[in-house]
């Protein structure tokens, strides 16, 4: 099985399983993730979503040069399974749940873009990031835009024109990743982090997260006041008035997401 999925609790684990291929995305891989995270709205536990790969040498190495592409497909069909990687980061922004990522190793070229497009990312201190087409003759042309969005075009450029790998630490400093750990304390501070989502509303987190996306491609103006009417309209939600309740009476809320 190319992606594995595990629930634990309110807890959804999405591993991609190619560790003798450092992880590498292939149709396969690419059609069980966006089926993963699509099958995420039909769990009404599920809270939070953490993507990871499998082993402890890679997160995702990018693109399966070796064989990603089906042999005999025709122009028409290879285009389209180029395209996979578009359609997975459109399942990623659809999600109504948090996206952390679990960064157990190298994520290099289009697995660089694949743990951009989570929501939070906690690597270990041995991962390295990068984007390496260059040095064989492409360019990270989907995932640019991404990498653009979190670190600016110089600083993009510098990454994508070089094929440089960062360690851990300098993408931390360059804004790629939230927080790095040692290796062995990985788990640890992802289920922390996972907790920490947890305790927040979810039908906040989830409208929050929507509205996070939708104002990212708009003026200022625009987005403040597409902003404005998704505060008025969380604060007529049950779980406004149960989270303000529970703050005065100096208790947990009791979040009923609606």
């Amino acid at each position: 099985m190319s992606v594995i999925r595990q629930q634990q609790g309110q807890v959804l684990t999405l591993t991609i399983n190619r560790p003798e291929a450092r992880n590498a995305l292939n149709p396969e891989v690419l059609e069980g993730l966006i089926d993963g995270f699509a099958a995420v709205g039909e769990l009404d536990d599920v809270r939070v979503v953490v993507l990871t790969g499998s082993g402890d040498r890679a997160f995702c190495a990018g693109a399966d040069l070796a064989g990603g592409l089906t042999a005999d497909a025709s122009i028409i069909d290879q285009h389209e399974q180029r395209g996979m990687l578009r359609r997975l980061f459109e399942a990623v922004e659809a999600l109504e749940v948090p996206l952390v990522g679990r960064i157990n190793g190298h994520a290099l070229a289009g697995g660089l873009g694949v743990a951009l497009a989570c929501d939070l990312l906690i690597a270990a201190d041995d991962a390295a990031f990068g984007t390496p087409e260059v040095r064989v003759g492409l360019w990270p042309y989907v995932i640019s835009a991404l990498i653009v969005e979190h670190v600016g075009p110089k600083r993009a450029l510098e990454l994508m024109m070089t094929g440089e790998r960062l360690t851990a630490a300098e993408a931390e400093r360059w804004g790629l990743v939230n927080r790095v750990v040692p290796r062995d304390e990985l788990d640890t501070a992802v289920d922390a982090l996972v907790a920490q989502l947890l305790a927040g509303a979810p039908l906040a987190l989830a409208l929050g997260r929507r509205s996070f996306h939708e104002a990212r491609s708009m003026s200022p103006r625009a987005a403040m006041a597409y902003l404005h009417g998704m505060l008025d309209l969380t604060v007529q939600t049950e779980d406004v008035a149960e989270g303000i309740g529970a703050f005065f009476a100096k208790r947990e809320p009791q979040w009923k997401g609606r």
